[in-house]
């Protein structure tokens, strides 16, 4: 029998022009300690600083869904880190690159998630996620608020949390080294 050996897939590339000031959007997606509303309400935890750890937790941090390394920062244009959901089976981490350009009187953002195979069991869905998570930033910037759908959203995640697989656990994710 032959092993099949993973395809490499298309980066996902999502970009959304916001008017603010790089920097504000820097300042939002590099705060840490904090529940940043548009990127699922979750809190960033890490130093961001080139080798250092990166998680993203559930608001009470009993969760961790996101878990990668920082590779490279440049504020505020530019940051860099590996990528791996913890609810995934099968694959390697991957890398999202996070680009901003000023324009005018407020910035593009670029995100490329990339690094993607056929071992990964949500590729496609991704693209649809970062395409959320940009809206709901560029919303929140703009407005002070997320849109309504994505409160909706984060509040059913919440009331429905006990369902998570035991790898989203924290205490998981500490003794597998995330």
């Amino acid at each position: 029998m032959t092993r099949r050996h993973p395809s490499s897939l298309p980066d996902a590339v999502v970009s959304i022009f916001i008017e603010v000031p790089a920097q504000r959007v820097w300042n939002e997606i590099t705060r840490t300690g904090k529940v940043q509303p548009a990127v699922v309400n979750t809190v960033l935890e890490s130093d961001l600083e080139p080798g250092s750890r990166l998680r993203y937790y559930s608001k009470d941090r009993k969760r961790v869904f996101v878990v990668g390394e920082v590779l490279e920062i440049d504020p505020p244009k530019r940051l860099v880190h590996t990528y791996w959901f913890t609810t995934w089976k099968k694959g390697t981490p991957t890398v999202v690159t996070w680009e901003l350009t000023p324009e005018g009187n407020g910035c593009r953002v670029t995100i490329t998630h990339s690094g993607w195979t056929t071992e990964h069991e949500a590729a496609k869905e991704t693209q649809g996620g970062w395409e959320s998570i940009l809206s709901a930033l560029k919303q929140l910037l703009e407005t002070g608020r997320i849109p309504l759908k994505a409160r909706l959203m984060h509040a059913v995640m919440l009331w429905f949390a006990f369902l998570l697989p035991k790898t989203t656990r924290r205490e998981y994710a500490d003794e597998h080294g995330w």
